[in-house]
Parts: structure tokens; sequence; C-alpha cells
């Protein structure tokens, strides 16, 4: 189903050496002594297989499949990128609780109490900073000289590892994007120093500065919108990075740049891609055709199993009590109803407007109650039905446990909702004000999405009824559980605090306020102590 096979990664990790800069990542390769070097290069698809070994690092955790690990220390199922992010980024908000608290660093994330020994802190930390790794190492391999001494001088080979290298720092910056967002800071290095020297640290500001610099320098040269092999990124990925960045500026660096940002959606928007009719389509098992799915962490339940992100929340979703698990493609009974939905996130989609939404998939009600006052009572809290196991044509994935269902990390969708919240910040509108300014260019794409939700125009808003408050629950109706919502929460000022509170936040069944240190994660204490250039985070 996939044309652009990751499974290359097990040749290029097997090959791939880390040296004492790495230690601090607890990774363990599978082969310390053996460098990326002319013997992996004598083929020409080397190099096609090495830049699948970078995509892998997305989805894959180690080199002997979904039970292998080469970070340390973690669990090797949960030390999966896209799993790491959205535990960080989803099951520490409204969106979503799991059930088994003796999981390694569930309980503490999910209550928001979580320190520097975090497991799953480490291992989004130390899976962004392989991939940094990964990226740099590629890198270090195809410049013109090296090229040049292993005899490779086909143009056309020549011009396919200049498209190749362009996407690997694009990768790269994705990976400092995450660092940047979550932890604030990471230690920096590129291809320019030598493997063995740990890199030195770079703050929020200077990461922006760099992943901007990069990703504007490189985005001309990548492929055209939906032009490249499907699985590998194009403009529209770089363009989604820098969207972010901007749209979250002020957060990041204390600046205004939403017109940045509206510029960056515009060409989103203007290059091809666009909504599937069907909303539910963008999370079924044959997600990778979908029109609006910009970038995606492959899943592929034959070829490259591995417990990320989409199969937890498929397997997760099925109901403690509704056995539901054949309606989403894997066992009838699932994980036993490991993940449901804390009470805020439901009533987003009270009242008549949301009785038709196709964005509602949620079941509760009868003995399932609404409110969680015992997190290990899996009868307790609704779930949801989102990511399905099976294709839009009705054809189950041939695992009934590893699903076949891509991570959506990037959608279009996603480029209107930040176009119509970057366009009213620009006019005026402030976090907690009333004010409703959305133009009508902005109001057609939250309308957009509207009506492909509801088959219809019937549930359109107008434009004095989209406030910020308003746009926010628009952006968890329309993305939830897609890793967004950590980030929106703290943009919107409702993230630490106690202006919104959810259930179990700051460790009690109610909610309480957090302290403001929490916005961003710590350093894990083991990356403090290899790499002397690191400093912790304030209030940890």
């Amino acid at each position: 189903m996939k044309k652009f096979k990751i499974n290359f990664v097990f040749i290029f990790f097997a090959y791939l050496m880390f040296t004492s800069c790495e230690s601090d990542l607890d990774i363990t390769p599978e082969n310390p002594q053996v460098f990326l070097s002319d013997e992996f290069f004598e083929s020409q698809d080397a190099y096609k297989k090495g830049l699948a070994g970078v995509y892998g690092n997305l989805a894959l955790t180690g080199t002997d499949g979904p039970t292998s690990s080469n970070i340390g220390g973690i669990d090797a199922g949960t030390s999966q990128y896209g799993r790491c992010l959205w535990y960080l980024q989803n099951l520490t908000t409204d969106e979503a609780i799991w059930s088994y608290e003796n999981d390694g660093g569930v309980r503490d994330l999910q209550r928001n109490i979580w320190t520097s020994d975090n497991v799953i802190v480490r291992g989004m930390f130390s899976r962004a900073m392989f991939h940094v790794a990964l990226c740099n190492e590629y890198l270090r391999q195809t410049t013109p000289s090296k090229l040049s001494s292993r005899g490779v001088n086909d143009p056309t080979l020549l011009s396919e590892i200049e498209d190749y290298r362009n996407e690997v720092k694009a990768m790269r910056a994705l990976a400092y994007y995450h660092l940047m967002d979550l932890f604030g800071k990471a230690a920096f290095n590129t291809e320019d120093q030598p493997v063995a020297v740990a890199g030195v640290e770079y703050n929020r500001q200077q990461l922006f500065e760099y992943i901007e610099d990069e990703l504007t320098a490189v985005v001309s040269e990548l492929k055209a919108p939906r032009t490249n092999e499907s699985g590998r990124l194009d403009q529209a990925f770089a363009r989604m990075i820098l969207a972010k960045i901007y749209l979250n500026a002020e957060v990041y660096i204390g600046q205004n740049r939403y017109q940045d940002c509206m510029t960056q959606c515009e060409a989103i928007i203007a290059g091809g891609y666009v909504l599937e009719l069907n909303y539910l389509d963008n999370f079924k098992a044959d997600n990778d055709t979908s029109t609006e799915m910009i970038f995606a962490i492959q899943s592929d339940g034959s070829v490259t199993q591995n417990y990320g992100p989409t199969t937890v929340m498929t397997n997760g979703s099925v109901g403690s009590l509704e056995q539901n698990g054949i309606s989403l493609g894997v066992g009838a009974g699932g994980w036993g109803g490991a993940i449901r939905l804390r009470k805020q996130f439901v009533e987003k989609f009270n009242g008549a407007d949301y009785d038709f939404d196709a964005r509602k998939t949620l079941t509760g009600g009868g003995n399932r109650s609404l409110e969680i006052l015992d997190i290990n009572n899996r009868n307790q809290g609704y779930i949801l039905a989102k990511y399905s196991n099976i294709s839009s044509t009705g054809i189950p994935g041939p695992s009934s446990l590893f699903v076949d269902t891509d991570f959506p990390l990037f959608r279009l969708a996603d480029a209107y909702l930040m176009y119509a919240e970057a366009q009213m910040r620009k006019d005026g509108a402030t976090n907690g004000s009333s004010q409703a300014n959305a133009t009508s260019q902005s109001l057609g794409y939250i309308n957009a999405l509207r009506e492909r939700a509801n088959d219809g125009n019937f549930a359109n808003v107008a434009s004095n009824q989209v406030t910020l408050d308003f746009l926010l629950d628009e952006r968890s109706r329309e993305l939830h559980w897609e890793a967004h919502r950590r980030q929106d929460l703290i943009r919107f000022g409702k993230y630490s605090g106690g202006t919104y509170i959810w259930a179990w936040k700051g460790n009690a069944a109610g909610g309480v306020a957090i302290s403001s240190n929490r916005n961003l994660f710590p350093i894990p204490q083991l990356a403090l102590v290899a790499n002397p250039n690191l400093t912790q985070n304030t209030g940890y």
C-alpha cells in the first residue's frame, strides 16, 4: 500500500555509529563499531535506503521489529516518535486519559505532575535528538566531495541525492521544531560539527531562527506539493512547520508573526491539496491516499509493524463495555478500554449543531458515565472511534493488532484553521476577548470544515460567532488526537494556571490549576548528566 518503503531503515540503523555525544540519549545501536561507510554506499540504491532510514525513525523503534528499540530505558513501543509526541501533546490535556497508570510515565503525564525522570519525556527528547543525529550523518555522507570520492557521477543519481538532502534538512527542522515546542531548548548540532562533539545548548530564540532560516532556504528546492513519492515530504511540509512557528511566535520568542503565518497558509492552500469529502477517511487504513494529507507518519500492519500512535489509538479506543474492536478493524476487545475521553472534550460537541457532525465519534451514556472519578474504572468516561484499521472501501487491514492507518502529522484542515486564527490575531483579537473579527476568507475556511463534517451548510457559523475561544474549541473538534492540543492550549493561555480546568488536571479528579513552568517539559536528567552544555528548565 505504501509506495515509499521505510523498512529500509533496518539497514541504515545497523550501519550508523553513535559516539559519546549521543550517549545522553541512551541509544543502543545494533552495531556501534560500524560507521556509515563506502561499504554501505557500494550500491546506488543505498542513498535512497539511507533516506528511508531517516523517515523510518518517525515510525520504527529499532532494528528487530516492534519490540526492539534503539532508545534505552523505555518500553520499546512507547519509544516510537509519534507515540511519545501524542502522549506529550494530547495525554497531558483535556482530550484523553489512559486507563493503565502502571505503564511507565503515564500517570505523571496525564495528572500533570511529571519530573525530569519521566521515561516518556526522556523518550521524546531522545527520539528527537536521535532524529537529528540521523539527519546529520546522512548529510555528512552525501556531500559533493564524498560522492566524488565514491565515483558517483551519474547526473540523474546526483540530482536525486540533492533532492534527498533537501528532504533530510526539512526532516531535521521538524525534530528541532518539536524540541523547541516541547522543551524550549536542545543540544544543537549540524553536519558541520564532528560526530563526537556534544552539542551546545540552543534556546528557543536560537532554535526559532535556525528553523526559519533552514526551511526558508530549502522550501523552494523541495518537490512541489503533491508531486513527491507517497510517504515523502514536499514544499507544503516545510510551510506547515513555518506556519506553526509563526502562529506560536509570541509564545516562542515574544514576537507577532501572524502575517507570516497567513502567507505560509495561503501557499499551502494554493498548493493543490483539497479536503477529503469524508472527514473520517483521513483516519482509515488507506489514509495515505487522502487528498488533504500533507504529511503522515507511516504505519503498515504487515511490513513496518510498530506500536505507534494509530495502533495505540485504534486498539485503545475499543470500549471495555462495548467490545467494539471489530468495527474498528482490530480485535473485538482491543486493549480493554485503554483510552477514554475527559468530560470537557465531550462537552465541546454539546448542542444541536453537532447532532450530525462526522467528527463526533463519541460513545457514552447508559452504564458508561461521562465523569471519570476513578481512572482505573474503564467503564467511566466516553470512548472515541475516530481512528480505524478499515479502509474507506470497507476492507480491514492485514493485521488485527498493527494498523495500516498513518498518523496525520500535518493536513490541510489545520492550515485552514491556522489562517483564520492568525488573521483574527493580526486584526486585534486577543485571548479571552469576545471580539469577533473573522474576515470572509477566514469564515469560508471555518465553514468549509463544518460543511464537510455535516454534509451541508446547516451548521455554518456567522462572523459574529467566531471568537478566538470558539476557534480553540473548533480546533479541538477538528484536530483532536492529532498532537496539537497542548500547543493550542498554551497559545490561548489555558494550559497552565486556572483559567481552564479539566478532569484530573493537576492530579485532582475535578481539576486544579497547574504552575506555568509546566508549559515546558524538563530536560531529562540523564541528558543533563551526559551533556554539560545543557541546563534545566525553570521549576524542575
